[in-house]
């Protein structure tokens, strides 16, 4: 009996009526007799060669369309889950192909050569990266470099490679490089001149150290240049941080004094009208957000505070006329509870993780507000990370 896949599965995979899960599967894709997969309208054409084998990518088989519901139904049926019922869902919004501006790689020694890329699906070998179709092209230039440069590692090694675009050019850090000797040393120097990389550090067993850095390294966020701590935390292309940033703006518009929770470097912060009190545990990002807060007269203040050890309490809430979160994967319960508790009427929450954050919409709808609007972004093309930015109001 032949079944046609009618969606895609969390984890990427294909699914019929029947609940049958088939790898590299499209919406419309037929499943003949004999297993094999017959294509169907929504079946587009990879365009990497080493899609299918490299984990960085799960879904370039899915055209456009397929793409952008995928990444929808990952966000509303995780609402629905909950029981909760958005007023509107807004068009999913898709980042471009070449659009990363962050990435960490993996390195190492296999069969007499050096391997630089993302490892396989479900794997720890790493698949040889000789094109990319996700990364920004500064970023990918660099793959040929580091292979000749980390040439002058000996025995056996492996090393993680974090990449990012900073105002200044590309910030690489290096972790687990053992950098013995001058020649390996005199390497890593060469590289980062001739690639004229804005700052390069290795972490040689006592954090990231700079290694070459000829000016300050920034990240502009909000209008605001912002010092960046190596492999600090940004959202992963410019077009979805634009894109998440717009809808706080719209959202907070009339707010004069608003929370930013979990504000990292500012990336809202900096961005909202009004007031803005920016809490972040970080001790990094605090300091980094602190030196540009004190470039805004006030406007913007930086509050070092772990918000999962001692969460802002429901009287220092209702303070605020709007509370923007934007928590790590893992949600924030303890302090979307003291949140739903507070006085506090319009709440922005900005979710890298549509399970955690439907448990702590439940929570905030729980305590009398609805859900008015949800907008799906698609930040990680062709990956089943996706993310969100949601309005609750009383």
């Amino acid at each position: 009996m032949t079944e046609e896949i009618v969606r895609v599965a969390a984890k990427g995979d294909g699914v019929t009526p029947s609940g049958r899960h088939v790898a590299f599967a499209a919406p419309g894709d037929v499943i003949a007799d004999d297993g094999s997969l017959l294509p169907g309208p929504h079946r587009a054409a990879p365009p990497c060669r080493h899609f299918g084998k490299c984990g960085g990518c799960q879904l370039q088989h899915l055209d456009e369309g397929a793409l952008a519901t995928f990444v929808r139904d990952r966000v509303v049926l995780a609402a629905e889950g909950q029981g909760i019922l958005p007023v509107m869902v807004a068009p999913t919004h898709l980042s471009p192909s070449r659009s990363r501006r962050r990435a960490s790689l993996h390195a190492s020694a296999q069969g007499g050569r050096v391997v630089v890329g993302f490892r396989e699906l479900a794997s720890h070998k790493i698949v040889d990266m000789r094109e990319c179709h996700v990364l920004r092209p500064e970023l990918f230039s660099l793959v040929a470099p580091l292979r000749q440069m980390l040439a002058s590692q000996r025995g056996r090694w492996a090393v993680d490679v974090d990449l990012t675009l900073s105002d200044q050019g590309v910030d690489c850090n290096l972790r687990h490089f053992a950098m013995e000797g001058l020649a390996a040393t005199e390497a890593a120097l060469h590289f980062a001149q001739t690639n004229r990389l804005a700052r390069l550090t290795a972490d040689l067993g006592f954090g990231a150290e700079a290694l070459w850095e000829p000016e300050p390294v920034t990240v502009t966020l909000g209008g605001m240049r912002i010092p960046l701590p190596s492999s600090a935390f940004l959202q992963a292309t410019a077009d979805g941080e634009a894109a998440l940033v717009a809808a706080a703006r719209e959202w907070l518009a009339d707010s004069t004094y608003s929370a930013d929770l979990f504000a990292g470097l500012g990336t809202f912060a900096f961005a909202l009208p009004g007031r803005v009190a920016a809490f972040e545990g970080a001790r990094d990002a605090y300091l980094a957000c602190r030196t540009a807060a004190g470039r805004t007269a006030s406007r913007v203040e930086a509050h070092h505070r772990d918000l999962f050890r001692n969460p802002l309490q429901q009287d220092e809430l209702s303070r605020f006329d709007g509370v923007l979160i934007d928590p790590p994967r893992a949600g924030a319960r303890e302090q979307v509870a003291h949140i739903a508790s507070s006085a506090v009427s319009r709440v922005v929450y900005i979710s890298c993780n549509p399970a955690s954050w439907a448990k702590d919409a439940r929570t905030l709808i729980d305590a009398g507000f609805s859900l008015a609007e949800l907008r799906p972004v698609g930040q990680f093309r062709w990956s089943t990370h996706v993310e969100l930015a949601s309005l609750f109001v009383r």
